[in-house]
């Protein structure tokens, strides 16, 4: 006989799940979609999503579709802080064995975040600002954040946050987009060849099993981050991030 989860440890587990439903729809669901996407009754879903909205964590707009609330971004700042500190030793190795710039980013809301930096000792070197956000498809960063994921939900992101361009070499369209998110799957790494800002290039590789889509990165100029550069730095970024990764497992 399978033994039964506690009330409020069952109940702890319906909110979260409402919660990732309602992120995984882009940050709006409607009551409807949200019980045809679980197996919770739905006056029991509605109940919780009733505590929701009453502690902030969730807001219901005028067409009664639910989104993701104010109080959601406090919580999610400080986990975001919390997860960079977890990170800056191994940035900090970077830094010292490559040179060059080291950033964790994380994404949240369809949007690449920055949530620790550790900056290159040069005088020439690039600089992004811890909170900073930036869209996927234009960044080294971002790119090894979207290999991560399915086809399908990439074209949802590019769909809501569409694709503007940083510079001229920036991609603008999905399918060229999409093919350069399956070489990086291929190789293990990506590459912003001046995408997020002309005369920078940028290394990256994934975390794995973060509880969120997490990279690192390590960014300078084109002059200093050649193939020669890339040759040593993929096999440093991807220790980083195996170690960060466990790390995180505890």
């Amino acid at each position: 006989m399978t033994e039964k989860a506690p009330v409020g440890v069952q109940a702890v587990r319906r909110v979260f799940e409402l919660l990732e439903l309602i992120e995984d729809a882009g940050g709006a669901a409607t009551l409807s979609e949200l019980s045809s996407a679980t197996s919770v009754p739905p006056p029991t879903i509605h109940r919780h999503l009733r505590t929701l909205v009453t502690l902030g964590c969730i807001r219901q707009l005028p067409d009664r579709r639910y989104v993701l609330g104010p109080r959601l971004i406090t919580f999610g700042e400080g986990a975001s802080k919390q997860l960079g500190a977890l990170a800056l030793p191994q940035l900090h190795t970077l830094v010292d064995q490559l040179g060059e710039t080291a950033k964790m980013a994380v994404l949240e809301s369809d949007m690449v975040v920055y949530v620790a930096q550790v900056p290159s000792l040069h005088s020439m070197r690039t600089s992004t600002e811890v909170g900073h956000r930036a869209h996927t498809h234009t960044t080294g960063i971002g790119k090894a954040i979207l290999a991560q994921l399915s086809e399908d939900s990439v074209r949802q992101i590019l769909m809501r946050t569409g694709m503007p361009a940083q510079t001229t070499r920036s991609i603008s369209e999905a399918r060229a987009l999409l093919a350069d998110l399956k070489l990086i799957r291929e190789r293990g790494f990506s590459v912003d060849e001046q995408e997020q800002e002309i005369g920078v290039r940028c290394f990256a590789v994934a975390v794995p099993d973060a509880p969120t889509p997490t990279a690192i990165s390590v960014s300078g100029p084109v002059s200093r981050l050649d193939e020669h550069f890339a040759s040593r730095a993929v096999p440093i970024l991807n220790r980083a991030a195996q170690t960060i990764s466990e790390e995180l497992q505890g």
